[in-house]
């Protein structure tokens, strides 16, 4: 059979489709590269768990070698999980006519019987979230001036997607394990399967809760109310990761049950906060890493409107300048017990602190993906 990507006849995709077929639009794309599942079988290895190199809610992902010798990489989605199907065609939309050097780019697809496929260029480093915190890698050294280039050039990318691309995307997931390196170590934002198109005309979307614990922004976590600022707070999370080679999910940072963001902001506080820094990060300019880390509580922020914009963000990593800091109020961030809150201090007023409890967590909460 054919391989049919959202181009071939109403008829053709009734008998191919099955379940399928009432999410698919002839129309929806025209000029993306087309593969059968017979090709994609063969550059896997008909699928190879050895060449298993990563795996998402929707499905798994190899790493694949097509006849022209071209490697890519192939996500393959559970013909079981119809909410799938949403995230895989969202994921075309959203990005099969983008190119920026930040985000992965979207080589093309497979429709074929019940089978889902997109194939995506090959990331030869894997995830920062591989790199950066899982088994260390005496191959991948991840010194500062990699690790800020991965932070700036991350920025870069979100910037293209929420003020250049038209319309504007809000990804809605950014974390570690989807950003990905490629041979020279540059990130590459990927995973579109959660973005939302973000017309320029509305201030917020208000939409189901969708993301990863530990780096979504307190109001999107409360009630959905969905703006780029959600990104700008996952960011400033990814950020702090970055810097400390910990991950954001865990809650024993400092020999307590903190969570990364507010045991750093304790050791701001504290006037410690060069004890963040990953010691397998080698040498480091002190000034240009404590802006950094200042920038990433500007991004986290517990009210969405004191946060700045990704053109603001990547104008501060990029240049030397002073961050203010006297600016900066207490982040904010959802923890287990039901709450939003900014971490508690007695170096500043009430005034400045944000807490928020809930009387019940909703739902939605307990389908967000677990790191």
């Amino acid at each position: 059979m054919g391989c049919s990507c959202f181009g071939a006849s109403v008829a053709d995709r009734k008998r191919s489709s099955g379940h399928f077929g009432h999410d698919l639009d002839g129309n929806l794309l025209e000029n993306i590269k087309t593969f059968s599942y017979n090709e994609l079988r063969l550059a896997t290895d008909n699928f190879h768990s050895s060449n298993k190199i990563g795996r998402g809610g929707f499905g798994t992902v190899y790493k694949g070698t097509l006849r022209s010798g071209k490697q890519v990489a192939v996500k393959t989605l559970s013909a079981r999980s119809k909410q799938g199907v949403r995230e895989f065609l969202n994921e075309i939309i959203a990005i099969s006519n983008v190119r920026h050097p930040n985000l992965v780019e979207l080589i093309g697809c497979c429709v074929e019987g019940a089978d889902r496929v997109l194939v995506y260029e090959y990331a030869e480093n894997n995830s920062l979230d591989r790199a950066l915190l899982g088994s260390k890698s005496k191959n991948l050294i991840l010194n500062w001036e990699k690790r800020s280039a991965i932070c700036l050039g991350t920025a870069r990318g979100l910037m293209f997607l929420h003020e250049e691309l038209m319309p504007h995307i809000v990804h809605r997931d950014i974390k570690a394990s989807n950003i990905l390196l490629d041979r020279d170590i540059n990130p590459k934002i990927g995973d579109f399967g959660l973005a939302k198109l973000f017309p320029d005309n509305i201030t917020h979307i208000s939409t189901r809760i969708a993301g990863t614990t530990g780096y979504l922004a307190p109001e999107y976590a409360l009630g959905g109310q969905l703006t780029k600022k959600a990104d700008v707070y996952s960011f400033g999370v990814l950020a702090l990761e970055i810097v400390s080679g910990r991950s954001s999910a865990k809650e024993n940072w400092g020999g307590t049950e903190k969570f990364l963001l507010e045991w750093a902001w304790q050791l701001h506080e504290e006037g410690r906060l060069l004890e963040l820094v990953d010691p397998e990060m080698g040498e480091f300019p002190e000034e240009e890493l404590l802006r950094y880390m200042k920038v990433a509580f500007f991004c986290t922020q517990a009210a969405a409107s004191r946060r700045p914009t990704m053109s603001m963000v990547v104008e501060m990593l990029s240049r030397n300048i002073r961050i203010n800091e006297k600016q900066l109020t207490a982040p904010g961030f959802f923890n287990n017990s039901g709450s939003l809150s900014g971490p508690s201090s007695s170096k500043k007023s009430s005034a400045d602190t944000t807490s928020y409890q809930m009387s019940s967590v909703p739902d939605t909460i307990t389908h967000l993906a677990p790191r």
